[in-house]
C-alpha cells in the first residue's frame, strides 16, 4: 500500500490542527530520558498506519472505537447479551422472510436483477436469483424494513437488522466463495460477534448524536447512524486489522445520509437502510483491499462525521462524542436499548395504538359504536409528532398509511390490531377507516418536550358529550423488549404466511443456536429457498 500524502499543516488554520498526530502526543507517554525511543515507537506507529496496521490516533475517539472492535471476542460478552441479540436476529430474519416477495421489494429486485449480472450472493427469497455482494447487501436490508415490523431503538432509532444482518451475510459469502483468496469458513460464533459489535456501535453513535434529534431535523436516522455499523461489523468478520477498519469506518462515514421526506408514501423509505448496509458493506470491502478511508472521522472538527450531522442540533453540546466509548465493552448499553415491534407501523405510531387499546378495554361499550365517535385527538412530543402526525388524503398506499398515526389509529379503533392485513389495498381504502381518519387530528403538544420524547395523550370525544383520555410517557414497544415467548410468537405468526413449517423450524434452531452452527453459508442457503408474498 502506498504511504499516505499530506499537505503541511500551515496550509491550514489552527483550528483544523486539533487532532493533528503530533510526536509531543506520544512522547508525553513515555518517561523522561527516554524521548529517542519514543520517536523511533511513533516513527513505527506511522509506518504501521500506513500499512493498515495501525489506528492513527489510537486515544482518540476513532482508535478507541477500532481497537475494541479488533480486540473483542465473542467470550467477552455477557451470555445474556448474546441470548437478547440471538433473539433479535431471529425477528430480523422473520421480517426478512416476509419483506421478500412485497410488492415493493419486487420492484427494486427485479430491476437490480434485470441490470446486473449474476453473482455469487443470494437474494432472500428469491430462489437462484443470486446478484453481487453489493445489491445482495442493499435488496436484503430493504426486505427486512419492507414492513414496518422490525426493531427499534430506545434512544437511537434505527433498525439495527435491516443494517447489520445484510452486510454480514454478503459479506460472508462472498469471501467464503471467492477463489482469490483460500475460502475461510465464516462459522455462527464469529458471525454472531460481528453482530454484536455492529448493533453496539450503530447504537452508540446514534446516543452520540441524541438519537431523535435526527428525525426532527428531517434526516431518516437509521440511514445516516447505520454506514459505520455495518463497516464495523464486516471488518470484524473479515478480521480486518485496526487501521482497515479506520478506513472502512471512515469511508463508509462519507456514504451516510438519508431523507425523512421518503416517509410520505415513497418506496425509497423502504430501501434507505439497505442503503447504509450497502455502502458500509462496501467500505470494509475497498479497505481490505488497502484503500484508505477518512482518518479519526468521528471526531474531526472541520467535515467530521458527529460535528456535521451536528451542525443544527438544540442541544448543548451539540453532539457527545463520549458515548461511542464510555465503558465500551464493559457495559452494553447499544444494544440494552434495541426493542422489538409488536405492531407493523412507524415507533411513533405504538404509543397512541397503547392508549387506543387501552381506552378500549376501560369502556368497551363506548368503542362497540364507533359511529358515536365524534373527533380523537392525539398530542405528542415534538420527535414522534414531526414523524407521523401530518395530515393525509385519500387514497394512500401502505407505506403512506403504515408512517400516518392517523391511519394508524383509525386501524386500530376499527380492527383492534395493527398487522399485515391492515395495509392491504381492500382494507386500505374502507370507507369506515377514512371515517374515522379525517375524526382525527394530530397536535404538537411543547409541555410534553419536557416530560419524554416520545409523550403521548389521546382524547376521545363521542356525540353523547362524553370525553375519556389516555397518556402514556412511553409506548410498551420502547418501554420494554418482547419476552422471547413474544418473539418467538411474532416469528412463527409470519414465517407460516410464506415458508412451510420444515424451513422455519430449520432456521429458528440454527439462529437461536448461532455459536453452534460451522458455516454460515448453510444459513444463507436456506434463505435462499423460494418464498412466497406475504399479501
Amino acid at each position: 500500500m502506498a504511504a499516505r500524502q499530506s499537505l503541511p499543516l500551515s496550509r491550514f488554520p489552527s483550528a483544523l490542527k486539533c487532532n493533528s498526530v503530533t510526536p509531543s502526543k506520544y512522547i508525553s507517554h513515555f518517561p523522561q530520558g527516554r524521548i529517542e525511543n519514543s520517536r523511533t515507537f511513533l516513527h513505527q506507529r506511522r509506518s504501521q498506519h500506513t500499512q493498515g496496521i495501525a489506528v492513527s490516533a489510537p486515544n482518540g475517539t476513532t482508535g478507541q472505537v477500532c481497537n475494541w472492535i479488533d480486540s473483542v471476542q465473542l467470550q467477552d460478552i455477557p451470555a445474556e447479551i448474546q441470548r437478547k441479540v440471538k433473539y433479535l436476529i431471529l425477528d430480523g430474519i422473520a421480517c426478512a422472510i416476509v419483506g421478500a416477495k412485497l410488492p415493493w421489494s419486487k420492484v427494486p429486485t427485479e430491476a437490480i436483477l434485470r441490470v446486473s449480472d449474476k453473482g455469487q450472493a443470494t437474494v432472500f427469497g428469491w430462489a437462484n436469483k443470486n446478484t453481487s455482494p453489493l445489491n445482495a447487501a442493499l435488496l436484503n436490508g430493504t426486505f427486512i424494513q419492507g414492513f414496518e415490523l422490525d426493531d427499534v431503538h430506545v434512544h437511537a432509532p434505527w433498525h439495527a437488522n435491516s443494517i447489520i444482518l445484510p452486510a454480514l451475510f454478503a459479506g460472508a459469502e462472498y469471501y467464503g466463495q471467492t477463489g482469490a483468496e483460500p475460502a475461510p469458513k465464516f462459522d455462527g460464533a464469529n458471525f454472531l460477534c460481528s453482530t454484536i459489535v455492529g448493533f453496539e456501535l450503530g447504537s452508540r453513535v446514534g446516543r452520540a448524536l441524541y438519537g431523535s434529534e435526527m428525525l426532527s431535523q428531517g434526516w431518516h436516522s437509521g440511514a445516516v447512524f447505520g454506514p459505520p455499523a455495518a463497516a464495523a461489523a464486516v471488518s470484524k468478520l473479515l478480521g480486518l486489522s485496526p487501521g482497515q477498519t479506520e478506513d472502512a469506518i471512515g469511508s463508509a462515514c462519507t456514504q451516510a445520509c438519508g431523507l425523512m421526506s421518503a416517509q410520505y408514501e415513497s418506496m425509497a423509505k423502504r430501501m434507505q437502510h439497505g442503503f447504509a448496509a450497502r455502502n458500509g458493506l462496501f467500505a470494509a470491502f475497498l479497505a481490505k483491499e488497502g484503500y484508505t478511508g477518512i482518518d479519526q472521522v468521528f471526531e474531526r472538527p472541520y467535515g467530521g462525521y458527529l460535528a456535521t450531522f451536528g451542525q443544527g442540533s438544540r442541544h448543548d453540546p451539540k453532539y457527545r462524542e463520549n458515548e461511542l466509548t464510555d465503558e465500551l465493552g464493559k457495559d452494553w448499553r447499544g444494544i440494552e436499548g434495541v426493542r422489538v415491534k409488536p405492531y407493523s407501523s412507524m415507533i411513533s405510531t405504538h404509543a397512541p395504538v397503547d392508549c387506543i387499546s387501552a381506552l378500549q378495554e376501560k369502556y368497551p361499550a363506548k368503542f362497540s359504536d364507533l359511529e358515536n365517535i365524534e373527533g380523537v385527538t392525539i398530542e405528542q412530543s415534538e420527535a414522534p409528532f414531526a414523524h407521523g402526525g401530518q395530515d393525509i388524503d385519500r387514497p394512500i398506499n401502505t407505506v403512506g398509511a403504515q408512517m400516518s398515526t392517523k391511519y394508524i389509529a383509525a386501524a386500530q379503533l376499527l380492527d383492534r390490531e395493527i398487522l399485515i392485513d391492515q395495509f392491504n389495498d381492500e382494507n386500505i381504502n374502507r370507507d369506515a377507516i377514512w371515517d374515522l381518519a379525517n375524526k382525527t387530528s394530530c397536535l404538537w403538544n411543547r409541555d410534553f418536550d419536557g416530560k419524554s420524547k416520545w409523550y403521548t395523550r389521546v382524547t376521545v370525544r363521542f356525540k353523547d358529550g362524553d370525553i375519556v383520555t389516555e397518556e402514556v410517557p412511553v409506548s410498551q414497544t420502547m418501554g420494554s423488549l418482547l419476552s422471547e415467548e413474544k418473539i418467538k410468537e411474532k416469528w412463527k405468526m409470519l414465517t407460516d404466511r410464506v415458508i412451510d413449517a420444515k424451513l422455519r423450524d430449520q432456521l429458528e434452531d440454527m439462529i437461536l443456536n448461532l455459536e453452534k452452527v460451522e458455516d454460515m453459508r448453510e444459513m444463507i442457503q436456506l434463505l435462499g429457498a423460494e418464498m412466497r408474498s406475504a399479501v
